[in-house]
């Protein structure tokens, strides 16, 4: 009875599971097929619309401002080396490294000992010379007197023998005596030749104590620059750098012990591609004087100067590209050689051309301007010159619309947008389209927006708060009857 009793009661359990299973098909069905039957609901499409910045775009004269980089030097740098080697004995206050000193100022002086001894010799050598050539004066005196002595003794000698052989030719003289007069007339020709020579010994004596006497004044003047040069004077003002010398230091000749910058004649190198040099030539292709602006960034506080451009490079270096160009600046307060900086050149005016942002521009030179509608429209433009962010553009038709500032790859030819403008460096919403809504609409849209449960409580009450005006902005109310479905 048991097993039977469990046995009904299974079959009882199964028939109704069965039955459940069987009504729930049927109601599936049925809504399925009432579902289908249902005419399907339409949405109304709404066109996206998008907030772009615009520009207004003015034609006028605008000069282009070329931006390089470049270095600080100076016109005048001069090398402090040490002429003669020694020891340094003296060091002045200021020659420190930075230390400013002016024109002739004694920087160091270098043991004079040997350099004084040497001068000291050579005013020796020149008072022997000096003597030398006096007594070689005196010497040619004696000579001359001597020759002007043999002359004499050698015209009376001659006299003798004439006499001698005129006595001889009347027959009262004789041959013996003749031959005697005649041999002391050559002797005395022979006593004049060699008087003769010892005065051309003396005369050449005076050549050569004046030779020796020009060697020694020679000599003392190179002793008193060696002398000279054991005192170290600055050449100009300016300032010093690289000093690599303290006092009692032995120093070689020729051994660079500091370098002297004159700061005030300052200049700046930079380089420009061969497009940018070709644009600052003037009709006869010579470099303009053009205004110079160089800006040195010290964290944030700007250091300016003016100039000048005053020349280019002679050649081009191995391995670069582009004109090296020098610009002498006028005053240039607290910059230092070696300083980068940024250099901008004041290029020649162009004519009708516009800047707009260089974000309106794309690859293939084309912006976005706003037409009719709010709606976008393409135009080819020619691109002049890029200033920084900015572009200098011409294009025919373009003058007085109003261009996209930035363009993205949702926008195009045809898009309407939402223009928003810049006045007084604030920016210009559009006031979006209102509508007035009947009591019925209106009603209508705030159940709705109350009944929906998925939206947050302040996103709600803005949008109630909307409704609760006299007028609606007609793209809130086109939001909320596209998700009504009606």
């Amino acid at each position: 009875m048991r097993f039977l009793r469990r046995s009904l009661t299974g079959l009882f359990l199964l028939s109704l599971t069965l039955g459940l299973l069987a009504y729930a098909g049927v109601q599936v069905r049925d809504a399925v097929q009432d579902r289908m039957a249902q005419e399907p609901r339409s949405f109304q499409p709404r066109e996206r619309i998008f907030a772009v910045n615009v520009v207004p775009v003015q034609f006028e004269t605008i000069t282009p401002e070329l931006t390089a980089f470049g270095q600080i030097e100076s016109r005048r740098t001069l090398e402090i080396r040490a002429a003669v080697g020694g020891r340094v004995v003296e060091i002045a206050p200021e020659f420190v490294e930075g230390g400013s000193v002016t024109e002739g100022e004694v920087l160091l002086r270098i043991d004079p000992t040997d350099a004084q001894s040497v001068l000291e010799r050579v005013q020796s050598d020149i008072l022997d010379a000096e003597a030398e050539q006096r007594e070689a004066d005196r010497a040619l005196v004696l000579a001359q007197d001597e020759l002007a002595a043999a002359e004499e003794q050698a015209a009376l000698r001659e006299r003798a023998f004439q006499r001698q052989r005129d006595l001889r030719d009347r027959g009262v003289g004789t041959a013996a005596a003749v031959e005697v007069a005649e041999l002391a007339a050559a002797q005395a020709r022979q006593s004049v030749l060699s008087r003769r020579q010892a005065v051309a010994q003396a005369e050449a004596r005076i050549d050569q104590s004046t030779t020796r006497l020009s060697r020694a004044i020679l000599a003392e003047a190179e002793a008193q620059r060696r002398l000279d040069d054991t005192v170290i004077t600055a050449g100009f003002t300016g300032t010093l750098s690289d000093v690599s010398v303290v006092e009692g230091r032995l120093v070689s000749s020729n051994e660079q012990l500091a370098r002297l910058i004159d700061a005030d004649a300052l200049e700046v190198a930079f380089r420009v591609s061969t497009q940018q040099f070709a644009r600052l030539l003037d009709d006869a292709g010579k470099l303009q004087n053009a205004d110079v602006t160089v800006v040195l960034d010290v964290f944030g506080t700007n250091l300016t100067a003016k100039g000048t451009l005053s020349r280019s490079g002679a050649a081009v270096g191995s391995g670069q590209t582009g004109r090296l160009l020098f610009a002498t600046l006028d005053t240039a307060p607290g910059f230092r050689p070696g300083d980068f900086v940024t250099v901008k050149i004041q290029e020649p005016p162009i004519e009708r051309v516009a800047r707009v942002p260089a974000s309106a521009l794309n690859a293939a030179n084309e912006v976005l301007v706003l037409a009719e509608d709010d709606r976008l429209e393409i135009v080819q433009v020619t691109l002049v010159r890029r200033q920084g962010d900015d572009v200098l553009i011409r294009a025919r038709g373009l003058n007085g619309r109003d261009v996209v500032a930035e363009r993205t790859p949702l926008l195009g030819g045809g898009i309407k947008v939402r223009p928003l403008r810049e006045t007084g460096g604030q920016t210009v919403v559009e006031q979006p389209e209102m509508v007035e809504l009947t009591d019925e609409r209106r009603a209508r849209l705030t159940a709705f927006v109350e009944g929906n449960t998925r939206m947050p409580a302040e996103a709600k009450q803005r949008i109630l708060d909307q409704l609760a005006q006299g007028k609606v902005p007609a793209r809130v109310v086109e939001r909320i009857e596209s998700r009504m479905g009606g």
